[in-house]
């Protein structure tokens, strides 16, 4: 299956590793992390959100702890090519060589558990943005919820009483974090319920094309 450089899932697969990549070289510049909030002048929760990959933080957020760890080189390389304008000169020097073309492949960690987070976290992505956009469809998670908690089983009761809240409130962040209890709360959530079919299937066979390794060529 051919997955778009567009595709949300492959945004969001990219975050989460750029965020790894933080945490690991800070660990490995033995930097705790009260010692590297400090200097980056964040707080140490902003710091966990940046390392999760999670989109909260600014993009200053993510540049400053990019330069605290000696890397923000590799953005400039970026910005540097994206701004140079072009002039006669260079066109003239493009015309006379073919342009290098390197092959990109992207792929998730097939590990059961990150494999599967990285899905709950896709499909929890694309519900809340159809539940903002379509009042209707809070009613009808808000309907399910309900449903669940009049069962009575207490396995789940914690959670579905902190997705009522979730709900009534716009507490988005709460199920969308990359912190322990956000992935109990998807776990546990009425949110799959309001995705059509064909976009289940669509953000699923996407997971399943990251799991091959997703090939893009860059010029």
């Amino acid at each position: 299956m051919l997955v778009s450089s567009n595709s949300s899932v492959l945004q969001l697969h990219l975050l989460l590793k750029f965020g790894d990549r933080l945490r690991r070289l800070r660990e490995s510049q033995g930097l705790s992390t009260a010692e590297m909030a400090s200097r980056v002048g964040i707080s140490r929760a902003t710091l966990r959100a940046v390392e999760a990959g999670d989109p909260t933080p600014s993009i200053g957020t993510y540049l400053r702890v990019m330069s605290a760890l000696g890397i923000v080189g590799d953005l400039a390389l970026l910005a540097d090519d994206v701004m140079r304008p072009v002039t006669s000169n260079t066109e003239a020097a493009g015309a006379s060589r073919e342009a290098p073309l390197a092959r990109i492949v992207v792929s998730a960690d097939t590990t059961r558990h990150r494999i599967q987070d990285l899905q709950s976290l896709a499909l929890h992505e694309e519900a809340v943005r159809r539940v903002r956009a379509d009042p209707a469809l809070l009613q009808q998670a808000q309907a399910v919820l309900q449903k669940w908690l009049d069962t009575g089983d207490q396995r789940s009761a914690n959670l579905w009483i902190e997705w009522k809240d979730i709900l009534e409130h716009g507490r988005w962040r709460k199920a969308l974090g990359r912190t322990h209890r956000a992935q109990e709360l998807r776990q546990a959530s009425p949110m799959a319920t309001v995705l059509p079919p064909e976009v289940r299937k669509r953000i699923l066979g996407e997971i399943r094309a990251l799991k091959e390794g997703i090939g893009m060529d860059r010029l």
